[in-house]
């Protein structure tokens, strides 16, 4: 396979003069090429065949122990200014960066196949979607792009059609820390990466483009990438909708995405649908409202913690064609890892025999690589070309006090403050320190490819561009009490906060005025079945005047980090809400 892109086959040719590989093999998709892979992948030891009985094209793969996660120390925006990277981000001009990686990948594919992929994120027929060519040296990483994209010929011929394409080169290159980096070239449409094998790091589709490089694409071209999941919420009286939310890691946003409705719902006639996990892209539609699409085909996802009693949905995608990383093995043969279930594996994901002293048996942040369509709450509505439209956009962070179960924007703008100041707190296992709030502003502190206050202007510019605006609204489900105990029982049970948020998008519920928001009072939430007590339900939808005093006066000092480049709209809403409070 070759190409009709001039500037891609120039590309390639310059590519492989640098890294010198062996062979240059250019990914076409097909089932028999992933077969192919498989087996050369089982040859070389990379891959171990998983219980063929239990998990029929099931694979453990297990990564060199100092490569088992995103590196954000060594991730840098590589941008001609420095102010337009921001604070939120690691910053080297760009020629020093082409310089600096370029060192490392000379002459680094010696020896091995160069991989071309080219690769849609999104449905390849849609108009939002944005195709990319990753290069890499890892048939590790071509298995995991042909799960994560819509990867191979078809990708190619929208390339050769459009002419655009972000351009990605990638090495597994030795897999030593001290030369290990990922740049992301904005004003290029390019990502260098080198020296690591990890998920986040090597699947360039991924992260790097969906969101680093897509966010800058999407403030240049009127639209938003963000690190949103997308959820499908039809009523009893048939009427479908959609959700946008982001959350912080450790937040439950998997949990929610493939939410499993409590039994009373269900009877009811509630359905729900999973358009996506991770990543969303919305842009404005004819109609002026927000569309959006799921630009990943698979869900890349962290193994423990996900159980029967926890997640259902993603445990029953588990059991065929998954690529497990750094989980651990049982005696006859299958994944396993922490929170699944009580058995004791016989090796943990370094291959040794598992012992307790060596720590967990599966990695914490081991995966799983699985198809989309192996979701039991998959929406066939992923693979619509027009995507979704969204009524609703949720914020959620982990706050232990003050931040209340549901809130509801009073407008745009307040709703962008909402998104920008939402907010975790560290706890005991993260650091010494506990409770600090931490801000990650639309869960998107490690994503955003340019500066926060110019992403907050552009949040704030989408009212010009769209007049039917999704519903803004903050969520909490992580309250503790004075015993420290969780005061709302979360999971499933969030359907109750969901249903609030569509009955206000179809101005079917009450909420009361307050100077943090609308919020529901406790005859608002549907408490059928509900084990709890209803004064606690109460202390969940409470404002606490004295602590938002000193959250806004937090606020305040977190915004002026990023100066001038702060829309003046989100100090304005700032205001507002501190003479309400006062």
């Amino acid at each position: 396979m070759t190409t009709t892109n001039q500037v891609l086959a120039d590309w390639v040719k310059e590519v492989a003069e640098l890294t010198q590989p062996d062979q240059i093999y250019w990914c076409d998709g097909t089932a028999a090429e992933e077969q192919k892979f498989n087996d050369m992948l089982l040859a070389d030891g990379t891959y171990k065949k998983l219980n063929e009985e239990t998990h029929p094209n099931c694979f453990l793969h297990l990564s060199d122990p100092q490569d088992v996660a995103r590196v954000e120390h060594l991730t840098f925006i590589c941008t001609e200014k420095e102010a337009d990277a921001g604070p939120n981000n690691h910053w080297m001009a760009p020629q020093d960066a082409h310089q600096k990686i370029d060192d490392l990948f000379a002459g680094c594919m010696q020896g091995r196949t160069m991989y071309v992929i080219p690769y849609c994120m999104g449905p390849i027929d849609s108009p939002i979607s944005r195709c990319g060519v990753e290069i890499t040296d890892s048939a590790y990483v071509v298995q995991n792009m042909r799960l994560m994209t819509r990867m191979g010929s078809d990708a190619l011929a929208r390339i050769e059609r459009e002419g655009g394409f972000v351009k990605g080169l990638h090495s597994t290159g030795e897999l030593d820390p001290d030369r290990r980096f990922i740049m992301h070239f904005p004003e290029e449409l390019a990502i260098k990466s080198y020296g690591s094998g990890y998920g986040g790091n090597a699947l360039l589709g991924k992260k790097c483009h969906a969101l680093r490089i897509a966010s800058y694409q999407a403030k240049t071209e009127g639209w938003l990438a963000e690190h949103m999941l997308i959820l499908g919420i039809k009523t009893p009286a048939g009427k479908q909708h959609y959700v946008a939310a982001a959350f912080p890691s450790a937040c439950g946003k998997t949990n929610l995405a493939m939410l499993i409705p409590p039994e009373g719902y269900v009877k009811d006639g509630w359905e729900i649908s999973t358009v996506g996990d991770d990543i969303c892209w919305m842009r404005p539609g004819e109609d002026g409202r927000l569309w959006a699409i799921n630009p990943e085909a698979g869900f890349f996802g962290v193994a423990p913690g996900t159980a029967k009693a926890t997640n259902p949905n993603a445990l029953k995608m588990l059991y065929k064609d998954t690529i497990f990383t750094n989980v651990a093995e049982t005696e006859d043969g299958q994944p396993w890892w922490e929170g699944l279930d009580d058995r004791t594996p016989k090796t943990d994901w370094q291959g040794r025999p598992f012992d307790p002293a060596n720590g967990p048996a599966a990695h914490p942040n081991s995966r799983f690589t699985v198809s989309a369509k192996r979701c039991p709450s998959y929406s066939p509505e992923s693979e619509a070309a027009a995507g979704v439209p969204i009524d609703a956009i949720i914020f959620g962070g982990r706050r232990a006090s003050l931040v209340p179960l549901v809130a509801e924007a009073k407008s745009w703008d307040h709703g962008v403050l909402m998104g920008a100041t939402v907010a975790s707190e560290t706890t005991a296992a993260a650091t010494g320190a506990v409770g600090v709030v931490r801000r990650d502003p639309m869960a998107m502190k490690p994503f955003c490819g340019y500066n926060f206050g110019d992403y907050w202007a552009h949040w704030v510019a989408m009212q010009e561009k769209a007049n039917h605006l999704p519903k803004v609204f903050t969520v909490n489900w992580f309250r503790k009490d004075d015993q420290g105990k969780f005061m709302w029982p979360g999971f499933g049970e969030n359907m109750r906060v969901l249903e609030w948020i569509i009955g206000r998008c179809q101005g079917e519920l009450s909420a009361t005025e307050t100077a943090i928001g609308h919020l529901p009072s406790k005859d608002d939430i549907n408490t059928d079945n509900l084990d709890m007590d209803m004064n606690v339900l109460e202390d969940l939808l409470a404002v606490d005047a004295a602590g938002w005093k000193s959250e806004a006066e937090s606020v305040e000092a977190f915004l002026s980090e990023y100066g001038n480049r702060v829309p003046k709209a989100l100090f304005d809403q700032l205001k507002q809400l501190q003479s309400q409070l006062a």
